[in-house]
């Protein structure tokens, strides 16, 4: 089997393992080193952020990711208004710790405070290239763990295929986060190895537990391949063991349970989250599905299933291989095909994405694919590279895929060619004599065909984002300006501060500060949503991304005495403080009007009734009309622009002008739904704000956890903090009662006002960790007990017995260090 890339053999001294260390050591850095060159090198052939004019700010990246790592920044730097568990800024006051634990819980994430906070895009896209070649160097240690028979240099390059898939440069490249789920994948495939030979648990429950607080979703889905991974590993090593597949579960529940003081407030908020979108799975047709193997593809509703050429040749190639066990060929073989085919059928579906079809792509465990394809092409190689008659099976399996995906349109011709051109050059390395003087050739070969497909790949898919998804004006200059602004206008506590309109990006009180209603986030509460909607507000993405409600009334009630309108930041009119008192009496309870709902909270008429369809004159014409899109106008006033129409968007209140003379209706664009005006009287709202002044707290003290009030005199009534009444709160030692949906308390003759807040699922999450802490140092005395008995197994004897078992079945391969004629 005449190849260039054969090692010869060296024998190594036993208890001397610096030289496979040093190679593994090596593998690591290559493949993260691969991964970076290709990743910025299709960025800058895109000329997009930070290598050109092009930005990067899409969806997600721009409306959450940036925002929320800037105020991560913030944190760190002491600069936030709130802390971990409770977020004064955004939806009026929100629970933050699940938004943590789903947006920024990677250890990584701090990093982003290294940079200034002007440069926080340049922050996020470094952590998002230092996360992807963290995937590439854990997956070629991941290999070199199973297998040092190929080349060093091997495991460095399909280490770095994996972490340059589809997937991963398509996807995860602007939902960070996830890229947390592309390094938890190999790390969680070497828990299972461990598991499988009985060593190190401690070390593979802190992984665990680490994977799984990283991101919870993608954690999830990168068990699941884990498992099935071990699956594998025993069938190909002699079949199941019950103690394996018991300590794998166990090592797996202490994880998860030492990440439950994250895990539970995350997935008790999701409970509590306004519904987002509702669908069944539609499986992507075949050819499609095909297509997305080739490089240079794009689409959002296909799996980005690219591996370089040289990773799926290699898989390809197992099954003809003659020369490997025939147990080894189909497992590997059939665990590939298996897992491809669960991606497209909706029962497995649903177990992949923890039982409900995600609002957006429905591929999000592909990544999981691309992994057990890379451990496919590995496992061949550890009998040595194929031979020619395997070379020319897996090169038609290629070629025939290839052939198949053609009748898609997202096979083009670009991508064609260099599939093409890297199965040619792949194969032609693959069947290189062996020789010293081809070795160099080959592995050029090999590589470039990899680093030129994927950065391809890279390239094609940033301009297909901003071809297909929403954009939005990128962090910079302008922003700093709005930010430095709204910093010199704030007066929180004694008043809001709102970042207004029109919207930077989804989750504006983070990105630019202040303290506004606008909040994007998978946790959007629904009692916020519903309080909103009741109110006038708008909304896109299902409610889910709520947006500044720029009302007078509004204002009043939740304390914005500055907001930003019209490029600069202004000053409102008078606004009450964040804690007021009403009479005793029930709960006001909202009817269809949003005019009248926000009186009932006001407990005053404040709007006039329009006459014939137009306000009196001197009165601030609103105009609620939700389901509405085009321009409103009224007199000579400048046009305003709807944007409604359910179910994804709605329009806000918004105003018209001041009425300028008898008779003058608005121009209201034409539509289905409520289109209704209300008249704002400024002298009644003044009334009504003066009248609720003197039994209002004169000093509120907001907290990382919750806040104190303290009044004037002793009050009798109800109590009411401008804030949404999510789960969580207590006051005064008790649940609160709600007041339209913001926090209320009775007070019969208080001073003050105590409120705290505690995310719900916190405690018992906090006691599930310790039951794993407890259980892990249990078993931990156990196993120093049950050694000191036996008598412990020398170092150098534990490691030659794990480096045994973790070889494959079948002919010895040949050593990890490469000999002499290596690369």
């Amino acid at each position: 089997m005449p190849t260039a890339l054969r090692t010869a053999p060296r024998a190594e001294a036993p208890g001397t393992p610096a030289a496979p260390r040093r190679a593994t050591a090596a593998a690591s850095a290559l493949a993260g080193l691969l991964a970076v060159a290709a990743v910025c090198a299709g960025d800058a052939a895109a000329r997009i952020f930070p290598f050109g004019p092009r930005h990067r700010s899409v969806n997600d990246l721009a409306n959450q990711f940036v925002p929320f790592h800037a105020h991560l920044w913030d944190l760190l730097r002491g600069r936030a208004d709130g802390g971990l568990l409770l977020d004064w800024r955004a939806g009026w006051g929100t629970s933050f710790l699940p938004d943590y634990g789903t947006y920024l819980s990677s250890p990584l994430a701090p990093l982003v405070a290294l940079a200034p906070r002007a440069d926080i895009e340049y922050a996020v896209y470094a952590l998002t290239v230092l996360k992807t070649a963290l995937a590439a160097a854990a997956t070629a240690y991941l290999l070199r763990r199973l297998s040092t028979a190929p080349a060093w240099w091997w495991p460095a390059l399909l280490g770095a295929g994996y972490a340059l898939c589809g997937w991963s440069v398509t996807e995860g490249a602007y939902n960070p986060m996830w890229l947390d789920g592309l390094i938890a994948f190999p790390l969680l495939c070497l828990v299972a190895e461990r598991a499988r030979e009985g060593r190190r648990p401690l070390p593979s429950v802190l992984t665990v537990a680490v994977c799984w607080t990283a991101n919870f979703y993608t954690a999830h889905m990168a068990t699941l391949g884990a498992a099935l991974f071990l699956l594998a590993r025993l069938a190909t090593t002699g079949g199941p063991r019950p103690r394996v597949l018991a300590r794998a579960a166990v090592t797996a529940a202490l994880g998860a349970g030492l990440a439950a003081p994250v895990l539970a407030p995350v997935l008790l908020s999701t409970r509590q989250a306004h519904p987002g979108v509702v669908r069944d799975f539609d499986a992507a047709g075949a050819t499609d599905v095909l297509a997305r193997l080739l490089p240079g593809t794009y689409g959002f509703a296909t799996p980005a299933a690219f591996v370089a050429t040289p990773v799926l040749l290699l898989a390809a190639s197992l099954a003809f291989r003659r020369d490997v066990p025939g147990r080894e060929r189909w497992v590997w073989t059939g665990l590939v095909l298996g897992v491809a085919l669960s991606l497209q059928w909706g029962p497995t579906h649903l177990v992949w994405h923890l039982f409900a079809t995600p609002n957006g792509s429905p591929y999000r465990q592909t990544f999981v694919l691309a992994g057990l394809l890379v451990i496919t092409a590995h496992a061949g190689l550890a009998h040595g590279p194929p031979g020619r008659r395997a070379l020319a099976g897996g090169g038609a399996v290629v070629l025939a895929l290839t052939a198949a995906a053609v009748p898609s349109p997202l096979a083009t011709r670009p991508a064609l060619l260099l599939a093409l051109a890297g199965l040619a050059a792949t194969a032609g390395a693959l069947a290189l004599p062996h020789r010293r003087r081809h070795a160099l050739l080959a592995a050029l070969l090999v590589t470039g065909a990899l680093l030129g497909q994927a950065a391809a790949t890279t390239a094609y898919a940033d301009r297909g984002r901003l071809a297909h998804l929403d954009d939005h004006p990128p962090y910079g200059p302008e922003q700093e300006r709005l930010a430095a602004a709204l910093a010199a206008a704030d007066g929180w506590p004694a008043y809001r501060t709102d970042s207004g309109l029109p919207r930077v990006a989804g989750n504006d009180p983070l990105l630019l500060g202040g303290q506004g209603a606008a909040y994007y986030s998978s946790h959007t509460p629904a009692v916020l949503t519903e309080l909103l909607t009741a109110l006038g507000g708008g909304w896109t993405s299902r409610g889910r991304n709520l947006q500044s409600l720029d009302n007078p009334v509004a204002d009043a009630l939740f304390g914005v005495g500055a907001r930003r309108r019209d490029g600069g930041v202004v000053r409102t009119g008078a606004a009450l403080p964040l804690v007021s008192v009403r009479p005793p009496g029930p709960a006001p309870v909202f009817g269809p009007s949003p005019f009248r709902n926000q009186e009932l909270l006001l407990g005053a008429r404040v709007y006039a009734a329009p006459t014939a369809g137009a306000c009196p004159v001197g009165t601030e014409v609103f105009l609620w009309a939700p389901e509405r899109t085009g321009e409103a106008r009224l007199g000579a006033a400048p046009p305003v622009r709807l944007l409604g129409g359910g179910p994804r968007r709605r329009a806000a209140m918004t105003s018209l002008g001041v009425q300028p003379a008898p008779g003058v209706r608005p121009g209201v664009p034409p539509g289905r739904g409520p289109a209704a005006l209300g008249c704002l009287d400024p002298g009644r709202l003044r009334a009504a704000v003066a009248a609720l002044r003197p039994r209002a707290a004169v000093t509120v003290e907001p907290t990382a956890a919750g806040l104190t009030a303290r009044f004037p005199e002793p009050v009798t009534g109800t109590a009411v903090v401008a804030a949404p009444a999510i789960p969580g709160w207590t006051c005064q030692g008790r649940r609160p009662e709600p007041y339209g949906g913001l926090l209320a308390v009775p007070l019969t003759g208080a001073t003050t006002l105590t409120c705290a807040f505690r995310p719900p699922g916190l405690l018992p999450g906090l006691a599930v960790a310790g039951v794993s802490v407890v259980a892990l140092a249990g078993l931990a005395a156990v196993r120093r007990r049950r050694d000191r008995r036996t008598g412990s197994t020398p170092p150098a004897a534990q490691s030659a017995a794990g480096a045994a078992a973790a070889q494959p079945a079948g002919p010895a391969p040949p050593s990890a260090s490469a000999s002499p004629s290596s690369p």
